[in-house]
């Protein structure tokens, strides 16, 4: 066998494994993305919150929208880096609404922080019965709500941009 012909074998078979490393990679993921994505009901529950400026918003307020829930803590490193991807996507897409609704701190710690962060979409602050209502467990978590009012995507965990648009679409 000349060298130039183990040569292409051993590269076909680095490439073979490769590419079999990358599916069982991306398989895993996707049985872990599935397995850890909460069970919630078709429709999504109706919730009031208070913004940061203390006047009440209800998810019955985008009737008729595709509006996007984003779940998030101050503490959650996830929560932060995925924040410059909404804003993107929101200042791209002035017409679908974005709400981050956080499960921690004061609304005073919750301005210093939108704002030191840059945060573009409204925070409002999230009580025990929406955590509880849309079994929140894992942090950051993304619902999309579809304009009928049915839960559309579940995403647990940092989205990108890319992820966004395609959960809307």
């Amino acid at each position: 066998m000349s060298t130039e012909t183990s040569l292409l074998k051993n590269a076909t078979r680095t490439a073979m494994d490769w590419a079999l490393a990358l599916g069982l990679t991306a398989a895993a993921f996707w049985m872990l993305s599935w397995w850890r994505t909460p069970k919630l009901p078709d429709a999504a529950p109706d919730w009031t919150l208070e913004t940061l400026a203390g006047d009440e918003v209800s998810l019955s307020d985008f009737e008729g929208q595709i509006i996007v829930l984003n779940f998030w803590a101050t503490w959650c490193g996830p929560c932060k880096s995925e924040i410059p991807e909404f804003r993107s996507f929101v200042e791209k897409h002035p017409d679908i609404p974005v709400l981050g609704i956080a499960v921690d701190g004061s609304a005073n710690k919750l301005r210093q922080f939108a704002k030191q962060n840059r945060i573009n979409y409204p925070i409002l602050k999230g009580d025990r019965e929406v955590q509880e209502d849309y079994s929140v467990s894992s942090l950051p978590m993304t619902v999309i709500v579809g304009p009928d009012g049915q839960i559309d995507d579940v995403h647990i965990g940092a989205m990108m941009e890319a992820q966004l648009e395609w959960a809307v679409r």
